[in-house]
């Protein structure tokens, strides 16, 4: 299992990477993680490849590995390990994952988690022509298979992003004296902290805003001095999972560049309301006043409505709650890893 990304930040491709081993573990298969980490790799199964550098890539910094001296350890451990199955996370990013895409004569098989603009426009003919190498190929959402598909071309399933959903069934709930509405992300443009703070400043409620995550824009958003919000910064992943069973609300306002929501998923996992903008992205994980309330993307006043509605009306919660648990269930990382058994066999033996 390769991720491009180091598995020392934080980032969904990296919890999916993380998560599905551990899953694939426990339906009895060996899976060695191979990724770039700063430090120590940060559980058992993990290989690194060496340190991280920042790469803008989809709005967003991306800690990937793509020196000479990654690419000769990712080589090394391929030799070292001799897997039955490769499997590549994001295959055309730089990295351990594209050394691997033009390198290895394995059956090899493909994840691809981006959506959107993938950028790096020099590269596409190269890679495309690596794509043939692939035993199969996966998107984590319809939108992930089109920017996919226009990019490189084939054929693709398209798969869900899973959760654990046991280990969100044991997290102590964080306590609040008051309502407690939660924004968990990186603070850049596309996450929609701003819009988010512009719709929290008319809400006139007994209720405090959480933000969890630091980011390029944190000390710009601080100075708009918006009240009752606590800034936490970046925290454990046990407070994150206790900050999000504990509040009331999960505020997911991106603007875009998101192909799916697992955030969406693990507050649902944990029975907390979603309020999220429509992007594509999120709607392959939720419907509007089904499971959660979605609203126009970048839209404050949409937002602040949204989130008066949901502080205002506790029936309504309790609905939205009971469907975005099952909700959750159907799209279980232990589903997911069967799913990814049951190819991997499949390519083995073809």
């Amino acid at each position: 299992m390769v991720s491009p990304y180091s598995l020392s930040r934080v980032g969904g491709v990296q919890g999916q990477v993380l998560g599905l081993s551990r899953e694939l573990r426990r339906l009895g298969v060996d899976v060695r993680v191979l990724a770039p980490c700063d430090g120590p790799p940060p559980e058992p199964g993990v290989m690194s490849v060496g340190p991280s550098v920042g790469w803008e890539s989809n709005g967003s910094i991306a800690p990937i590995a793509a020196d000479p001296a990654a690419a000769r350890r990712t080589i090394d451990a391929l030799k070292d390990t001799r897997p039955e199955v490769v499997h590549l996370h994001e295959p055309v990013v730089p990295g351990p994952a594209l050394t691997l895409l033009i390198g290895s004569e394995l059956p090899t098989i493909s994840t691809h988690h981006m959506s959107g603009d993938i950028g790096r426009e020099w590269m596409l003919p190269a890679c495309r022509s690596q794509m043939h190498r692939l035993a199969a190929r996966v998107a984590v959402s319809e939108s992930a298979r089109r920017t996919a598909t226009e990019a490189f071309g084939g054929e693709y399933l398209v798969w869900w992003n899973g959760i654990d959903i046991s280990a969100s069934k044991s997290v102590t709930p964080a306590q609040s004296t008051r309502k407690a509405v939660l924004f968990v992300g990186r603070h850049e443009s596309r996450k929609g902290l701003r819009v988010l703070l512009e719709a929290w400043v008319g809400i006139d409620r007994d209720a405090v805003l959480w933000v969890v995550g630091e980011g390029p824009e944190t000390a710009e958003l601080k100075r708009l001095a918006v009240s009752n919000v606590e800034w936490l910064g970046r925290v454990t992943d046990s407070e994150r999972d206790s900050r999000l069973a504990g509040a009331s609300v999960c505020c997911a306002p991106a603007l875009g560049g998101e192909s799916f929501g697992v955030v969406l998923l693990e507050a649902m996992a944990a029975q907390t309301v979603v309020v999220a903008s429509g992007i594509d992205g999120y709607r392959n994980v939720a419907t509007d006043d089904l499971d959660a309330i979605l609203v126009p993307p970048g839209d404050v006043l949409a937002l602040r409505s949204a989130l008066q509605r949901v502080l205002d009306d506790d029936a309504l919660c309790d609905r939205l709650a009971v469907a975005g648990a099952a909700r959750a269930n159907e799209l279980s990382m232990a589903r997911l890893a069967q799913n990814y058994l049951d190819l991997y066999e499949s390519v083995v033996r073809s």
